[in-house]
């Protein structure tokens, strides 16, 4: 039961995370990566992607780390929990809200509408100043009122 505390706790954590990492880091000193996915028609691959490589790194060795030394097991239900929580952010940033693969494309569920609001609000700035709406996997509770009650 530990181990499972460990990685909810961790996959919960991560959205913390993920919102100050989006603010500070990716629309600050890091934004010469981030830039190319606030402009309109950008490709199949942009330099925004290499964060997915950026977080994988700390949660492989993590998770290496946990597996190789017992007296560091708890290293590997953290690793678990940030690839768990990666694996989510993958699936909602760019197949449900980008749509990179064309899955939920017309999805009506109220979930699906909040973030993806959320999200296009977020993509109106195409500069790194004056962001809003930095989290992913939980918005601001105003998108999902909104689609609550345009599901009605």
């Amino acid at each position: 039961m530990t181990g499972f505390a460990i990685v909810l706790g961790t996959f919960i954590l991560m959205e913390c995370v993920t919102w100050l990492t989006h603010k500070f880091v990716m629309h600050g000193f890091l934004w010469v990566l981030h830039e190319d996915h606030h402009q309109p028609g950008y490709g199949v691959f942009e330099k925004n992607d290499l964060f997915f490589v950026i977080f994988a790194l700390p949660a492989m060795a993590l998770i290496w780390f946990g597996v190789n030394d017992p007296a560091k097991w708890y290293m590997l239900f953290i690793g678990i929990g940030i690839t768990a929580y990666g694996s989510a952010y993958f699936v909602v940033h760019e197949i449900i809200i980008h749509q990179r693969i064309k899955l939920f494309t017309r999805s009506s569920n109220f979930y699906v509408r909040a973030i993806r609001k959320a999200h296009k609000v977020h993509h109106k700035h195409l500069g790194k100043e004056e962001g809003e709406c930095f989290g992913m996997l939980w918005v601001p509770v105003r998108y999902f009122k909104d689609a609550l009650k345009s599901q009605q």
